[in-house]
Order: structure tokens, then C-alpha cells, then sequence
């Protein structure tokens, strides 16, 4: 296998930010994961991140409809959590969408302490919007031309009226300012949308079309990914694999600059109903960590940052052999983690093989360089494909995460966040690709 290709690869165009506005703008949209989680603990904001403050120009749950960015009472406010008040019911329409302590405010402070670090002296000031609904798939997301008064489908209509209202704030106070990523946590409820990835490049191309026309801006806005690993789930789903979780993975290798997989979720620690979805409070702050760890990286640094992801596949023999882009190298074993739970794969580590009508057992997993070689217990058939972490295990990875889909495969990144002092390696992505 070479890299994974599509139709029409686009080479990186990110243009690095470096210090070029006063302030970044941040896009957070998704579903429950995009919408945070209790308890609530990042309630100071140490330096100069922002957020859109209503004030008293709209009321959760009562009129007006905040669609008018002139409203007097918008302000910007230091970034804390919760940035507005939390969900009163369900499924919480903006601005009332809010569950807990989103990834925002550990990424703005990561973002901040990596930039002073590298550029001494300097800053770096992000300005968040959340604007995820929980439940709700890209359908809802979306953009639309009907109205923005319902129960849901205000996202992307939110999305434009913070953009809007902070550019006429940053004008006001001698600011530049200009959106510098979407982050959408998303893909649980339209795991099995065949048109998923034709629906999130449709949302890169309204957001870059209609946010430009806001602030002013040329460089262009990446959509930041991180794989959903929790769904379907229950024992009914063993061994389904999630399209969505495929897609995160493939438009960031096909479509680089449009796109940035920071990698699955598998590793989080999960949320206290362990529901075999969601994240706790601590969970989403690491998310947010890695989020900045990989925007610094490629758009303050200007570097080509990639997961720990699969670039080429060859067959000996009964072996498969899967060579790897590996962020910070030696690859390791992540021993905190159980064996996967399909008896055919208990000893892949999660690695899969199969064909379309049947599982090919593992017989054993050895890491060789930047390379994995799968041994296979019998001859390998045709149709052979070579998974990992994709299909359901139809049990969660015990109480360490929500995840029902995940591996032991981690590179030796020693990154550690400022605001959960959690180690936060990159653990590799979720995948399947042919066997030649």
C-alpha cells in the first residue's frame, strides 16, 4: 500500500500564522464530546485567552435569537469555563449548549505557554466559540438557508454570529483578528453515513467561504479532527466498523491542508456513567492539549505534523507488515491498556485482518523499526484487509476509557499538558486499508 490517495490529492497550503493577529479565532462544533462535561475546574483564565460574553443581550432558552451581532451588551471576556451557562434541557440549543468544561480553555493555555516559550517575551491570545449540539449529526452542523429558531440546527449559524460580533469587538479595541481552525469533535451519530466525508468537505467550503466574508481574512481555515471511537457499541455491534471514524482518518491524509486528523480518542480517560461514549472533564482537557500541540506545530511552526498513522502495506508470506509515520519515534507497546476483546484478534494488539465474510486470526504482533509485522495464524486469503482499531469490541476498554474500538500502538512522544499534567503521546489512528 502506498499512502492512501484520493481522486485529487492537494498539497499542505497552510500558511503559518506565526504572531499575524492580535487574536485567533477558535471554532469549536461537534456533538456532546464538542460540548464539555462536569466538574468544572478551568474557572480563571491565567493570561489573555477570550470569549464572546452575551451580558444581558441574550438570555438561554428566551428571545431574542442571537443572530444580530450589533446587540449592545456583546463583549469579549476573559476564557473560562463554563463560557456561558450550562444546558437547561435537551438537545440545548445555542447558546444555551453547553454540558461542562469543553477542550477550549486547556487548548487556548497550551497554546499560550508553548508560543511564549518558543518566542520569549511574546504571546499568543486565541478567542473561543462553542457552538456543538448535543446529539446531533452533521445534518444539523451543516449550513442552512431555512431558519435558525428551532431546537436545533444552530451551529453553523452561531458559529457566524460570534465570528461576526468579535470582528466588530477586535475593530472597536485596535485588534486584528481572524479565525484560525474549526475543532469539530463529531461522528458518533453518523458512523454508518456513507456520505459523511462529501458532507464534512462541504462544511470546510462554507466555513471558509462565509467566515472569510467576516473577518476579511485570505489564509485559509483548517477542520481539525479527532476520530469518534465509541460507536456502535454493545455486544450486538462486535466487529462493525465505523465509516466515520475512517473518514476523520482519510481527508486528513487526502486533503492535508483542508483537514488535520489529531488522532483517536480511544486513550481518554472516560466520563464517570461510563456510557461507552463520552469523556470525562479531565478527557476533553487533554483533547484540547493535543489539539494545540498539533496547531502549533503546523501552523505557528510551520511543520508537517501527522499522527501516528499507516503509509505503506506489503504482504510475506503469512505476514502482513504495515510501515508507519511516526510522530516522535521509538514506537512502543502501551501496556495500560487490555487486549482487545474479539477472540481473533486477542493477540494483534489491535490490529485486524479480514476479509468481507470472515476474521483472519492473529497469531502474533512484533514491532520492527517504524514498522509492525502481523503474523497470521493460517495462509492469508484474498481480499485480505489490514484494520486497526476500527471495528467494535463490543465491550468498553474496562473503567481507563469509553472507548468500544482501540490499540496498543503508541508513539514516544514525551508531551505532557500544562493544565491536566497528563502525559498525552500520540496513540495511532483508527484504520483500514487493502492488503496487496
Amino acid at each position: 500500500m502506498a499512502e492512501p490517495s484520493s481522486p485529487s490529492p492537494r498539497p499542505i497550503r497552510e500558511t503559518p500564522l506565526a504572531f499575524g493577529w492580535d487574536w485567533v479565532g477558535v471554532i469549536g462544533t461537534g456533538q456532546s464530546l464538542a460540548v464539555g462535561a462536569t466538574p468544572i475546574t478551568s474557572t480563571t483564565q491565567p493570561y489573555g485567552n477570550l470569549m464572546l460574553s452575551l451580558g444581558g443581550a441574550v438570555v438561554p432558552g428566551r428571545k431574542p435569537d442571537p443572530w444580530n451581532a450589533n446587540l449592545t451588551g456583546l463583549a469579549v471576556a476573559p476564557l473560562v469555563e463554563p463560557l456561558r451557562p450550562l444546558h437547561v434541557d435537551y438537545p440545548a440549543p445555542y447558546p444555551g449548549n453547553l454540558y461542562g468544561e469543553t477542550l477550549h480553555s486547556a487548548m487556548a493555555r497550551q497554546l499560550t505557554e508553548m508560543a511564549r516559550a518558543h518566542v520569549p517575551g511574546g504571546d499568543y491570545v486565541t478567542v473561543h466559540s462553542v457552538v456543538g449540539e448535543c446529539g446531533q449529526g452533521i445534518a444539523q452542523l451543516k449550513k442552512h438557508g431555512g431558519p435558525t429558531t428551532g431546537r436545533t440546527g444552530r451551529a453553523y449559524a452561531a458559529s457566524l454570529f460570534e465570528v461576526s460580533a468579535i470582528a466588530r469587538l477586535a475593530r472597536a479595541a485596535g485588534r486584528s483578528y481572524g479565525v484560525g481552525l474549526v475543532v469539530l469533535t463529531h461522528g458518533e451519530t453518523d458512523w454508518d453515513n456513507p456520505l459523511y466525508r462529501e458532507d464534512l468537505i462541504r462544511l470546510h467550503a462554507d466555513y471558509n467561504a462565509d467566515l472569510a466574508a467576516v473577518t476579511g481574512q485570505e489564509r485559509a481555515i483548517p477542520i481539525y479532527l479527532s476520530q469518534q471511537c465509541s460507536l456502535p457499541n454493545g455486544s450486538g455491534s462486535v466487529g462493525l466498523a465505523s465509516r466515520a471514524t475512517q473518514a476523520q482518518w482519510r481527508l486528513g491524509v487526502e486533503r492535508p491542508g483542508d483537514f488535520v486528523c489529531t488522532g483517536p480518542k480511544y486513550q481518554y480517560p472516560a466520563g464517570e456513567k461510563h456510557d461507552g461514549v463520552h469523556l470525562s472533564a479531565l478527557g476533553y482537557q487533554m483533547l484540547g492539549e493535543k489539539v494545540a500541540q498539533v496547531f502549533f506545530a503546523r501552523a505557528l511552526l510551520g511543520g508537517d505534523w501527522r499522527p501516528l498513522q499507516p503509509v505503506a502495506v506489503v504482504r510475506e508470506a503469512r505476514t502482513v507488515i504495515v510501515r508507519f509515520h511516526v510522530p516522535v519515534a521509538p514506537l512502543r507497546w502501551d501496556e495500560s491498556f487490555a487486549p482487545p476483546a474479539i477472540a481473533a484478534w486477542r493477540k494483534g494488539r489491535g490490529f485486524e485482518l479480514r476479509t468481507p465474510t470472515s476474521s483472519v486470526p492473529i497469531e502474533s504482533v512484533a514491532i520492527d523499526g517504524e514498522s509492525v509485522r502481523v503474523a497470521a495464524a493460517t495462509a492469508l486469503p484474498p481480499g485480505l484487509t489490514v484494520g486497526y482499531a476500527l471495528c467494535s469490541q463490543g465491550a468498553q476498554l474496562g473503567s481507563h476509557a469509553m472507548a468500544v474500538r482501540w490499540g496498543q500502538l503508541r508513539d514516544s512522544d514525551p508531551f505532557t499538558g500544562s493544565t491536566s499534567v497528563q502525559p498525552n503521546p500520540n496513540h495511532c489512528v483508527s484504520f483500514e486499508v487493502s492488503v496487496p
